[in-house]
């Protein structure tokens, strides 16, 4: 039976190749990560701590590349508020993704307007993952199975919530679960 549900398991992407249902060190949080900024500056994100953020996979050449206007509506109406939207470009699913990092940043400038910190294209499954995402789908246990998966993390660093493609922006699951852990103005 157990070999059933592993079986189970992997086939609908709990475990892509690597392990995330690693084990990390106690007090290990998203504040423990930094990524590369679309501009090739260092990205801690401990220097969020005490804000939210809304970590999202995206790819210029997807069906829903829409939700970036979704979510820098999200990052203008609650950025003073203490939330922080953080895109990761992602070329994982179907090549999706493969300009260079000017040509994503470009894009996302010039179609949608966007001013959120972004990162340089990572990897979100598959080889060679982000430790951000290996700990975040440990902490999910799941991992990105498109483009635009949201991952909200509380102002401690902790993970909160998942969110699919299917879900935009601007649901009210969304800002309802990202209002409850807004800092206190």
């Amino acid at each position: 039976m157990k070999k059933l549900i592993l079986t189970i398991l992997v086939f609908l992407g709990f475990n892509q190749g690597n392990s995330y249902a690693e084990t990390f060190p106690a007090g290990t949080s998203a504040f423990s990560f930094s990524f590369e900024s679309i501009d090739g500056t260092k990205m801690d994100l401990s220097q969020y701590k005490g804000k939210a953020l809304l970590v999202v996979n995206t790819a210029s050449l997807c069906g829903f590349t829409g939700q970036y206007e979704g979510l820098q509506s999200l990052w203008e109406e609650y950025k003073d508020k203490g939330l922080v939207v953080i895109g990761v470009p992602s070329n994982n699913f179907q090549g999706q993704e493969p300009g260079s990092d000017e040509e994503i940043k470009d894009f996302c400038e010039t179609t949608f307007g966007i001013d959120f910190p972004m990162t340089t294209k990572v990897n979100v499954t598959g080889d060679d993952v982000h430790p951000f995402y290996v700990w975040a789908n440990s902490q999910s246990g799941q991992a990105p199975k498109w483009n635009f998966y949201k991952y909200l993390i509380a102002p401690d660093g902790s993970y909160h919530n998942i969110f699919s493609m299917m879900t935009k922006p601007n649901a009210g699951k969304v800002i309802k679960a990202i209002e409850k852990i807004l800092p206190a103005n």
